[in-house]
C-alpha cells in the first residue's frame, strides 16, 4: 500500500503530538505550573520557548497544553460519534413519529448557537474537564446525527437491508452490521472535522475564560494569558496558536487519505 506525501505528513505530525500528549510528564522539562524564571523571559539554552507571563517554562506549557487538549478534543469526538451516529442510525430505521421526534429535538438544539449555548451551560455550572468533554460531546452529536441519519436514510432502502428485515433480524443488528460498515466512508472523513472543531472549540472556550482552568494549562488558556505579550514583541502567545493550526492541518491531511481508502464502502456490500 502506497502512503501519499501528504498523508505521511499529516500521520507523522498527528503521531507526534498524540505521543507528546500520551507521554507529556517525561517530556516535559519542567512542572506544568512550575515558576522557573523571569516574566516572559526570550528563548536560551534552559528555556527553549522562552517563559509566559509569570515565569513558567513555556515549552513545558505547551506539552502539558497539549496533552489537555488532545484529550478533551478526542473524548469529545468519540461522545459525540456514539452519540450522534448510534441515534442517527435508529431514527433511519424506526422512521415515522420516532424519527420526527428525534430529528425536531436536534433541530431544536443546532437553532442555538453552539459557542452561546456552551457559555450559559458553563457560566452556571462548574468549568470541569468531565463537563467540558460531555457538553462539547453532546452538541457536536448533533452535528453527527445529521449525518449519520442522512446516509443510513439511502442505505436502508438497499436490498440487502430489506433481506435482512425479512430475515427478522432486530434492530441492533441492522444498525451495527448491515448500515455502520457502509456508513463509514462519510463518517470518518466527518469525525477529523469534528476532532478539528472540538480543538477550536475548547481552545476558545478557555480564552474566553470558561473553558480549562489554571493552573491547568491549554493551548487557548496559554493564547488569553500571554496575549498581552503580543504588545512588547513576544511571541508566548503565537505558539499555541501555530500548534492548533498545524494539528488541524495534520488531522485533515490524514481524514482525506483515510476518506480515499474508505470510498469503496460505499456501494454496499451486496
Amino acid at each position: 500500500m502506497r502512503i501519499p506525501i501528504a498523508a505521511l505528513v499529516g500521520l507523522f505530525f498527528t503521531s507526534l503530538f498524540f505521543l507528546m500528549a500520551i507521554f507529556a510528564p517525561l517530556i516535559a522539562p519542567y512542572g506544568m505550573a512550575e515558576v522557573v524564571g523571569d516574566v516572559w523571559e526570550p528563548p536560551s539554552d534552559q528555556f527553549m520557548l522562552g517563559t509566559d507571563n509569570i515565569g513558567r517554562d513555556l515549552l513545558s506549557r505547551m506539552i502539558y497544553g497539549g496533552q489537555t487538549t488532545i484529550f478533551i478534543a478526542t473524548a469529545a469526538t468519540a461522545l459525540s460519534f456514539i452519540t450522534g451516529s448510534v441515534l442517527g442510525f435508529f431514527a433511519a430505521v424506526s422512521g415515522g413519529w420516532v424519527d420526527q421526534a428525534i430529528s425536531r429535538f436536534v433541530d431544536l438544539i443546532m437553532s442555538i448557537p453552539s459557542l452561546i449555548f456552551a457559555l450559559v451551560v458553563l457560566s452556571v455550572m462548574p468549568t470541569t474537564i468531565t463537563i467540558l468533554i460531555v457538553l462539547m460531546g453532546l452538541l457536536d452529536s448533533t452535528r453527527v446525527y445529521r449525518l449519520a441519519r442522512a446516509v443510513a436514510v439511502d442505505i436502508t432502502v438497499m436490498d440487502y437491508v430489506e433481506a435482512a428485515r425479512l430475515r427478522g433480524e432486530k434492530t441492533g443488528w441492522i444498525i451495527f452490521r448491515e448500515i455502520l460498515p457502509n456508513a463509514l466512508s462519510p463518517l470518518v472523513a466527518e469525525m477529523g472535522l469534528r476532532f478539528i472543531f472540538a480543538v477550536l472549540f475548547v481552545s476558545t472556550l478557555s480564552f474566553l475564560g470558561l473553558g480549562v482552568q489554571p493552573p491547568q494549562a491549554d493551548w487557548g488558556g496559554i493564547v488569553k494569558e500571554n496575549k498581552e505579550g503580543i504588545n512588547y514583541g513576544i511571541a508566548a502567545a503565537l505558539y499555541p496558536a501555530y500548534a492548533i493550526a498545524v494539528l488541524c492541518i495534520s488531522i485533515n491531511l490524514v481524514a482525506d487519505w483515510v476518506l480515499n481508502r474508505t470510498t469503496s464502502l460505499k456501494g454496499g456490500r451486496g
